[in-house]
């Protein structure tokens, strides 16, 4: 005798295979909703599975649109006539194809007002649910049960299925069984929203970027008025909206890098990648490898296949800076891309099509080295199509002072110095100096000079002693220290009325009466 009720043996064989397939199926749902980035071909899969394994007529997913309140049927099973069949282009097309001419009934409405299940055994008994769901339902009674999907704990939508009904169906654990689904779908959603909100950070972030790129190199931007200067303006905007390779040769430090990128960012491929390597910093057994890439296998460390500069710059411009220190095996590979836009990766034998412009850049003349036999002179033609001069800052003695200006405008905004000008003496030793390391000697030194001011004026005791020793700088004359003195002496005085604006009786009284002295004399 048994004092309880027990199942016979085959009910409850079906009660554990039900509950087996129902865990199956939440695995493959979980496999659905994480294999794709786009939520609906997931969705429609989920669908299908609860369909194939269930007993679901029918299925649908409905969202409630975050601006305007609006409820969207964004996944169906049936879908709706002219939606696609196949759940891997299930994504494709209008966002609300699964959905169009399905409203969500009264119950779906207030299952995702309330957050709160619905559970409806027989359909038959609710007329108005009835009516609503008659035109896309299979003959014979069917169950109704709708369980809100949940985003950060609140309701945004709901899974509504329908299935048939079946007098011995446990509906509480069947609510059950579909709370976790639409669980799941809620935490798919949520992992969506968050990626699409940083793809959206990412793409505004590049075009911010971009634009500051754009602006920053732009000709307006680009400092100097001499006729020198200009010349280079004025090949750099001929020859910037099109395709043709460009060598730029000058000394170093006289903004090479700044050239390019201003042909870059005024071209047709300003929205592609500049990639810049510098030549002379890579070792000749790597240079080869990190221009053209390399395949698995290659050599000791070559783990995995890897792309060089080259594919990086797919589509933009690769700017190879002292191209005069590459090495010659390299040039030949070199010069083949320049013809034939296509190379082999390092110890493979796939050809590799690129669309890549070339900037090239060196210091060095590049014609002894044809001679010595260390620069190929048809790579050399290659390069030279359309060739820029830089002029060093000794021939542009105009720009030095504009060059001076615009960097302590730069690095007092950057140390948060109150510095405004330059004083004369120091403008005449920056006009006087040589300059042999150009623009880039040049900011250096009003850096240094704009963190050891502690005033608002720049003044000669500022500047570095090269600046100030008769060997590197024209500007010092042997005086005696009377004349020093007066010199100095003015140059306050000077400085004082320049902050004054002229006016004497704003000046402290030891300066006007050294003024006053000054003027005796």
């Amino acid at each position: 005798m048994t004092r309880g009720r027990v199942e016979p043996k085959d009910v409850a064989a079906d009660r554990r295979a039900a509950e087996v397939r129902k865990l199956s199926t939440l695995v493959e749902i979980s496999q659905a909703l994480a294999g794709t980035l786009d939520l609906r071909p997931g969705l429609h899969r989920a669908l299908e599975l609860l369909e194939q394994h269930h007993s679901v007529v029918n299925a649908a997913v409905t969202l409630r649109d975050e601006e305007n309140g609006d409820l969207d049927v964004i996944a169906s099973n049936p879908r709706a006539p002219g939606a696609p069949r196949s759940s891997a282009t299930a994504g494709s097309g209008n966002g609300n194809a699964a959905g169009k001419g399905r409203s969500p009934d009264h119950v779906t409405d207030q299952v995702i007002r309330t957050g709160r299940s619905v559970v409806i055994p027989d359909i038959d008994h609710e007329p108005l649910l009835k009516a609503k769901l008659g035109d896309r339902s299979k003959p014979g009674h069917r169950s109704f049960i709708a369980v809100p999907i949940l985003l950060n704990r609140r309701p945004a939508g709901a899974l509504t299925v329908e299935l048939a009904f079946k007098s011995e169906r446990l509906y509480d654990r069947s609510a059950k069984f579909f709370g976790v689904v639409a669980s799941m779908i809620g935490q798919a959603l949520k992992v969506q929203k968050l990626i699409e909100a940083e793809r959206q950070r990412l793409v505004d972030e590049n075009v911010h970027l971009r634009q500051e790129l754009r602006e920053r190199y732009d000709f307006s931007n680009l400092v100097g008025t001499s006729n020198a200067i200009r010349q280079v303006y004025e090949q750099v905007a001929q020859v910037a909206r099109t395709s043709t390779t460009v060598l730029i040769r000058g000394e170093s430090g006289t903004g090479k890098e700044l050239i390019a990128h201003a042909i870059h960012y005024n071209s047709l491929r300003a929205r592609k990648p500049f990639v810049k390597v510098s030549c002379g910093a890579l070792p000749d057994t790597l240079m080869e490898s990190e221009l053209f890439g390399y395949e698995k296998g290659a050599f000791t460390d070559a783990h995995a296949r890897r792309k060089g500069r080259f594919e990086m710059a797919e589509g933009g411009t690769l700017f190879l800076d002292e191209i005069g220190d590459i090495n010659l095996p390299t040039q030949v590979k070199l010069l083949r891309v320049l013809q034939e836009r296509e190379f082999e990766r390092l110890g493979g034998t796939e050809t590799v099509k690129v669309n890549v412009r070339l900037i090239a850049a060196t210091n060095k003349a590049l014609e002894p080295a044809i001679e010595g036999g260390t620069f190929r002179e048809d790579l050399y033609y290659r390069l030279n199509v359309f060739t820029i001069f830089v002029p060093p800052l000794r021939e542009r003695k105009t720009d030095i002072l504009l060059c001076a200006d615009h960097f302590l405008q730069k690095f007092a905004r950057e140390h948060g110095k109150a510095i405004r000008r330059i004083a004369t003496p120091a403008i005449d030793m920056l006009m006087s100096y040589h300059w042999p390391g150009n623009v880039r000697e040049l900011e250096n030194t009003i850096e240094r000079a704009v963190l050891v001011c502690d005033g608002h004026a720049i003044h000669a005791h500022h500047l570095p002693p090269t600046l100030q020793t008769a060997t590197s700088s024209d500007s010092y004359v042997s005086q005696s220290l009377k004349d020093a003195t007066d010199a100095y002496e003015r140059d306050v005085i000077q400085d004082a009325l320049k902050t004054a604006r002229g006016n004497r009786a704003r000046l402290p009284r030891a300066v006007f009466k050294a003024s006053w002295m000054t003027s005796r004399s």
